[in-house]
């Protein structure tokens, strides 16, 4: 009974939070987040009212199947931007700016962070400063595409924007396992670097392999349903099921293989996009149905962010250095790269400002850095906590304005506001009181 109380309070919370967001017109995710924040352990949770609010982080995390899921099916979704024909025009240009612009950031951030470390090698550790390089590179695609749905933004940023930030995260899986592996070196002389650079190489190859034979499986069944009901089912059955395979872990002699969801989810969806010809129907179906899942995704994202950060000195200072850092590689790293691919003069203007959001991947790194190298992996935690905080909450009204400059969103035309005005108006109307005869 807690459980079904908790989602639908989250549910309810975040959908509550967009009526009043809309008023200062920011973007759905955010108010999300804002919900979570508030029915959250740090906010409401702490009058420990059963139901009202999540009371600890633990009752957060007993909801991470939904999270899971959730992740998977906006993973999906995006790599059903990675369409051929689609990909024709746009696959070169999103190819050398999904690469470069995260090597640049990453090298700006090292540089910032490593120079700090011979300033104050009190503040900063070497090995600290090179793995906060590498989780710079990704970008969180779950907001940045709620807010194209939303807006149902399209123009040639947007046509670029998705396909970059799903690249984003295998270059910035491979950037990390280099760049981590160096890091334990240097931390300890004793650490298996070739594990620590092979296990996240292997994880994108399984991953990719992994998500193409699914793919392949949904294409060869879908062929055998008829119904949308069905069809539905079973690409909502595909997505659950490649969500649980991603879970698993292969040991091969030393070393431990795994699979990232993130990967896995959006190759399932790029081979389906590919081979179905019916694809884009059902995937507006599956749309319909993965909606609430999303919104508590986003809304237990935001219950999940920790206050406590903020009573630390140094997490504040080193995070406010990495996040004017990683801000500035990634605006001037898309510019200067989708030049070099020859890119409109909006997509190189306004790329940059639409990749600023950071969550889950990174997370899932600095959680990785926690778990092997002690004290410096609980300071990058720390850090990675501070930097999703912010950028989560100000990342997706970022979004919504570059796109809006760029011309992707459009404005609503007078006539149509005005008009759902007027229906707003006839539906809050108070009915007027009955008289007798």
């Amino acid at each position: 009974m807690q459980t079904l109380l908790l989602v639908a309070f989250a549910l309810f919370a975040g959908l509550l939070m967009t009526r009043l967001f809309i008023k200062f017109h920011l973007p759905d995710v955010t108010a999300y987040l804002v919900a979570g924040v508030l029915i959250g352990p740090c906010v409401l949770g702490r009058l420990n009212i059963t139901g009202l609010g999540f009371t600890s982080f633990d009752q957060v995390e007993s909801l991470s199947l939904i999270s899971d899921v959730a992740l998977g099916f906006i993973a999906f979704a995006i790599g059903h931007e990675f369409r051929l024909s689609a990909l024709k025009q746009t696959g070169k240009q999103a190819t050398i700016i999904g690469i470069l612009q995260a090597v640049i950031t990453t090298a700006l951030v090292d540089a910032v962070l490593v120079t700090l470390h011979f300033l104050r090698p009190d503040l900063i550790s070497l090995p600290v400063a090179i793995t906060l390089g590498a989780i710079a590179a990704a970008t969180a695609p779950a907001a940045t595409l709620m807010v194209v749905r939303q807006y149902k933004a399209k123009g040639p940023v947007t046509d670029v924007l998705l396909p970059v930030v799903a690249l984003d995260d295998a270059v910035g899986l491979i950037i990390f396992a280099v760049s981590f592996g160096a890091a334990q070196s240097m931390q300890d002389g004793s650490t298996n670097a070739l594990a620590l650079i092979l296990e996240p190489l292997m994880e994108v190859i399984l991953s990719l392999a992994l998500g193409g034979i699914t793919g392949v499986v949904l294409t060869w069944l879908e062929r055998y349903f008829h119904s949308h009901r069905n069809r539905n089912a079973l690409i909502v059955g595909s997505v659950i099921l490649t969500v649980a395979l991603s879970q698993l872990k292969l040991d091969v002699g030393p070393f431990t293989f795994g699979f990232s969801s993130l990967l896995v989810c959006m190759m399932l969806g790029t081979v389906f996009c590919n081979l179905c010809p019916l694809s884009e129907e059902l995937m507006l179906q599956a749309d319909r149905w993965s909606g609430p899942a999303i919104t508590l995704f986003f809304v237990l994202s935001g219950a999940e962010l920790q206050f406590q950060v903020f009573s630390q000195p140094s997490v504040i200072l080193i995070g406010l250095i990495y996040i004017a850092a990683r801000s500035i590689g990634k605006y001037f790293g898309a510019q200067w790269s989708s030049r070099l691919a020859k890119s409109p003069e909006t997509v190189r203007k306004y790329l940059g400002i639409t990749l600023l959001p950071q969550a889950g991947v990174a997370l899932g790194m600095c959680a990785t850095a926690a778990r092997v190298m002690g004290a410096e992996g609980t300071l990058i935690r720390n850090i990675i906590l501070f930097s999703v905080l912010i950028y989560e909450l100000i990342g997706p009204s970022l979004t919504k304005m570059a796109l809006t400059k760029a011309g992707d969103i459009q404005a609503i035309p007078k006539e149509v506001s005005q008009r759902r005005k007027k229906q707003l108006e006839e539906v809050t109307k108070p009915v007027p009181p009955a008289f007798d005869k």
